[in-house]
């Protein structure tokens, strides 16, 4: 049982999302939310607030009576449930429901105090609001997509529950869920916020994290099957370049490889003074893909912390207009709601994984091309050339997928397109930068499964395995039950599918 009060950890938002641990609202913060909505409903009696007595967006001109304050809301949420495509995936959603609220949970927004019993009741029985991909641009927050979750809790529309998408009537008389009491702004406060962009964004941080470690595996184990030389790694090389995730990256590798026995010191070879050829042999230095990686995965593990933190901060905030500030006696009308913080960091987390699937496709084609490594067959063939043909054609997969990932990283931070009457005349579209970077992360799970598939086969070729260091034997014992031997040609898409969740779900 997590409970929610004043601060949510990424972690503890990772693992009530995951795990499907149940959750409890401590009593302290839901008598804030009821002081909250008491202070509103007394404040709002004689005042012009917005969406509480007037219309919405450019509809704010006009005053709405005291006798329409209560279908006003209703009206917001009915006419705004507008959303197509796709329906999101249940862990989307329970993590833009968990996103909500934790906001609400603030104290900020004014709501009747249903709205967040409801909520984590319909968190803890699993009760998913039906959820479609496109339709917010991000700067009323998660204005339409928000929406269906506000239609859900009033009762209204459609839900997944046990895996079936069934009306939202039925699956709350089944199972004894009253919806919220509208009274104020429930419809506003639900809608205008980052809750969606912000749920989809925490998931993308928790595979963009998992994925760095396994790309530092796949580049150690790398390493090993060509025996380089290890200063590149080193403390001494990497501390001169002031830059943290270098550091932490080139530590990463050290400890990784410690007990290897296939790296090499330079000194014991290339400086030992024994050295006579005229033309070298041996590389005195390897290809970057494999040479860089701190200098590669360092900045990105930089980025991946730092959106990280950001992504914290926004879940931990009110993020709707207006806040209700019931201990100062105030309210505050704003743009709280403006999702350019998740938009910028979900761009650089895509820019980020992008590059990491191009590491994974560089260092797949140095194993599958024998002019390059000089110590494997073509396309890691363990059976008859020309006749099988090993990893040859997973390659175009891992080749065209990578290009997938460089054209989804085109940035959606500076596609703003004004709408709703101009009112929201720049937006951040940040539902949409969360979305695409979600697909990044899919893509890059299938380059790297492609690549890990053409090492195992690598090391069980040349039969390194007893040479490796432990953390290199631990992966390679992890994956032998999933990756076979592939000497006859069999079809791999079974495999790379396996191999993707295997890595989706381990760290």
């Amino acid at each position: 049982m997590i409970v929610l009060n004043k601060f949510l950890t990424i972690k503890d938002f990772i693992n009530l999302v995951d795990q499907l641990q149940p959750l409890e609202i401590e009593k302290t913060t839901q008598e804030n939310v009821e002081k909250c909505y008491g202070f509103l409903k007394t404040f709002s009696e004689d005042k012009i607030i917005y969406g509480v007595n007037t219309g919405f967006g450019p509809m704010a001109q006009y005053r709405v009576s005291e006798n329409d304050r209560v279908q006003l809301q209703y009206n917001l949420i009915r006419s705004h449930a507008s959303g197509v495509g796709k329906v999101l995936p249940v862990s989307f959603v329970r993590a833009a429901m968990l996103a909500r609220l934790n906001s609400l949970l603030k104290a900020k927004s004014g709501v009747h105090p249903s709205v967040t019993r409801v909520l984590g009741q319909l968190l803890n029985k699993e009760i998913y609001p039906v959820i479609f991909e496109h339709g917010g641009v991000g700067a009323s927050g998660d204005l339409v997509q928000l929406s269906h979750i506000a239609l859900v809790l009033i009762g209204e529309g459609e839900v997944i529950f046990k895996g079936e998408r069934r009306p939202t009537k039925e699956v709350f008389e089944s199972e004894g869920v009253r919806p919220i009491e509208v009274s104020i702004r429930e419809g506003l406060a639900l809608m205008n916020g980052t809750s969606v962009m912000t749920g989809i964004g925490l998931i993308n941080h928790n595979h963009a994290s998992n994925l760095v470690d396994w790309s530092l595996k796949c580049s150690s184990m790398i390493n090993e099957l060509v025996e380089a030389y290890d200063d590149h790694f080193s403390l001494e090389l990497n501390e001169v370049k002031l830059h943290e995730g270098q550091a932490i990256i080139a530590k990463m590798m050290r400890d990784h490889l410690k007990d290897s026995k296939l790296t090499k010191k330079r000194e014991q070879h290339l400086y030992s003074g024994k050295v006579s050829e005229t033309i070298f042999k041996e590389k005195v230095q390897e290809y970057y893909s494999i040479r860089c990686v701190p200098q590669i995965l360092g900045p990105i593990f930089d980025t991946v912390s730092q959106v990280g933190t950001v992504l914290e901060n926004e879940l931990n905030s009110a993020n709707d207009n207006p806040i209700i500030d019931f201990e100062r006696g105030q309210v505050y009308h704003g743009g709280n709601f403006h999702g350019d913080y998740i938009s910028l960091e979900m761009d650089k987390l895509k820019l980020v994984v992008t590059k990491m699937t191009m590491l994974a496709e560089r260092q797949l084609n140095f194993l599958l091309n024998s002019k390059i490594n000089s110590i494997l067959p073509p396309f890691v063939n363990r059976g008859v050339l020309g006749l099988n043909y090993g990893v040859q054609g997973a390659q175009f997969t891992a080749t065209s997928t990578t290009a997938e990932n460089q054209m989804l990283s085109n940035s959606m931070y500076v596609h703003s397109i004004p709408c709703n009457n101009d009112n929201q005349d720049i937006v951040s579209m940040g539902t949409n930068a969360a979305q695409i970077t979600n697909k990044t992360i899919e893509n890059a799970y299938e380059v790297m499964s492609i690549e890990l598939i053409a090492i195992v086969q690598a090391i069980r070729h040349l039969e390194l395995t007893d040479r490796l260091s432990t953390k290199s034997k631990e992966v390679v014992e992890s994956l032998d039950d999933i990756i076979p031997d592939i000497i006859e040609d069999k079809p791999l898409y079974g495999l790379i599918e396996n191999t993707k969740q295997f890595l989706m779900k381990t760290k």
